[in-house]
């Protein structure tokens, strides 16, 4: 008996969006939804991309996401532009916001200027957001420096963005950090074009649509041969009871085993047809029997991948780097993110929080 339908069903992860219900699986992020070179994209970057999706409700069809690969590089995973200012426009908490620029006059005086104009004498150095909230006495107000976010390329000049509008891409940084800081339930994880070393320009900006499911294919009825006994044979009997026994089973797996293969519930292998006992024998002839543990240890959360994730770009952790620290900290050997314990998650998400401290 196959498995592979069964594991392929298990792959795809359905989740409600704003837009409504969608499927992601890993098959379907490499074939319709990784910018750049989707070969060279990791499991472990495809599941961390598909539990921030899942985590925080994104649709990336409707580009509220991207995961961006190119050559031996770590991906990057972006949250679409208008999606922070969307979400947080429909916060009922949420009671507005202001953000800007800051800048150096020739006076040598700082000022905070809302918006991104800038005179030409003025030098700009940084950008600034206010968010009110309606549970909050004091608004949160966040400050940002222009030199430690503007991105380079590999041969060290700017970005086409940053250098063309610098006033507008550090007043964005501003408004993403104070909302993602001000709101940590509804941004935990999610990051901004802006913020990474990415060419935003180059991002697709039209939706995709989304995958139709393949119809199920209708049986044809197979002819029956004159010659085919319509019941089970005294040979299929034997033979299944042989298998039964050198597999080891016990009734209850057996009829489990039975029930999987035919898709119904079945008392006795003596009410099959010819046809049924073939397919039991097959699925008999392929079970192997599962080794029970004592305990199975809880599996990583979508929470812990989200929160790994985090803390991995705070410190400035690539794929690569957050594998080997993993390890490290867990003592053992680790494909991908996802084979994490809950256990070994949060002992990771202690080391990483403690080196965003240090």
């Amino acid at each position: 008996m196959t498995t592979a339908p069964a594991e392929q069903k298990q792959s795809i992860v359905e989740y409600e969006t704003e837009h409504g219900k969608i499927k992601l699986s890993p098959s379907i992020i490499k074939k319709y939804l990784v910018s750049g070179d989707a070969s060279k994209v990791s499991e472990q970057e495809v599941m961390m991309f598909l539990s921030l999706c899942k985590y925080q409700r994104l649709n990336p069809f409707l580009r509220e996401a991207y995961l961006i690969k190119f050559g031996q590089e770590p991906a990057t995973i972006v949250t679409g532009k208008e999606t922070f200012t969307k979400r947080a426009a429909a916060s009922e908490i949420c009671k507005g916001w202001e953000a800007g620029i800051v800048v150096v006059g020739t006076d040598d005086e700082i000022k905070k200027r809302e918006g991104t104009l800038k005179l030409p004498q003025e030098t700009l150095i940084g950008g600034w957001a206010r968010i009110h909230r309606g549970d909050w006495n004091v608004p949160f107000e966040n400050t940002v420096s222009l030199e430690e976010y503007q991105r380079r390329k590999k041969d060290g000049t700017l970005m086409a963005n940053w250098k063309n509008m610098p006033a507008t891409m550090i007043r964005k940084v501003a408004l993403v950090q104070a909302l993602r800081e001000a709101f940590p339930e509804n941004f935990q994880g999610m990051y901004s074009p802006e913020e990474m070393p990415i060419e935003e320009q180059n991002l697709e900006q039209a939706p995709i649509e989304p995958p139709k499911e393949d119809p199920p294919k209708e049986e044809k009825p197979q002819k029956n041969n004159k010659n085919t006994p319509k019941n089970i044979t005294k040979e299929q009997k034997n033979k299944i009871n042989t298998l039964f026994e050198e597999k080891q089973m016990d009734t209850d797996e057996l009829k489990e085993l039975v029930s999987e293969a035919l898709g119904k519930q079945v008392e006795s292998i003596n009410n099959l047809t010819y046809e049924e006992a073939s397919t039991v024998i097959s699925a008999l002839e392929s079970y192997e029997r599962k080794e029970e543990t004592e305990e199975e240890a809880e599996g990583i959360n979508p929470e812990q991948v989200a929160e790994i994730g985090n803390l991995a770009g705070e410190v400035g952790y690539g794929s690569d780097e957050l594998h080997e620290f993993m390890e490290d900290t867990i003592g053992r050997e680790v494909e991908a993110i996802d084979y994490l314990t809950a256990e070994e998650a949060n002992a990771v998400i202690e080391a990483l929080d403690n080196l965003t401290k240090e």
